[in-house]
């Protein structure tokens, strides 16, 4: 990751600069005053973190389920109950 700090960039200026950065692969940190700082990443890597983050719910609810089965905490239908729910 490359860190730039806003006295060392003008984002308006220099946008094409960390586009470059950004699209060779490199993910960008401007470093803002008060701590505001922003990262600039490619649309690429930002589906990955995307779905690395919704992978992560999934798997969460599927150990919920898990858990709730482990305690009991199911209901069973039979195939006809269900079928008669969908009329």
């Amino acid at each position: 990751m490359i860190a730039l700090k806003m006295v060392d960039i003008d984002m308006r200026n220099d946008f094409k600069k960390v586009s470059d950065l950004v699209n060779s692969g490199e993910k960008v940190l401007i470093a803002r005053p008060h701590n505001e700082n922003l990262v600039v990443l490619s649309e690429k890597e930002f589906n990955k973190l995307e779905k690395a983050l919704q992978n992560a719910e999934y798997l969460d609810k599927i150990d919920r389920s898990l858990q709730q089965l482990a305690e009991g905490r199911v209901v069973v239908k039979t195939m006809k109950e269900l079928e008669n729910m969908e009329t």
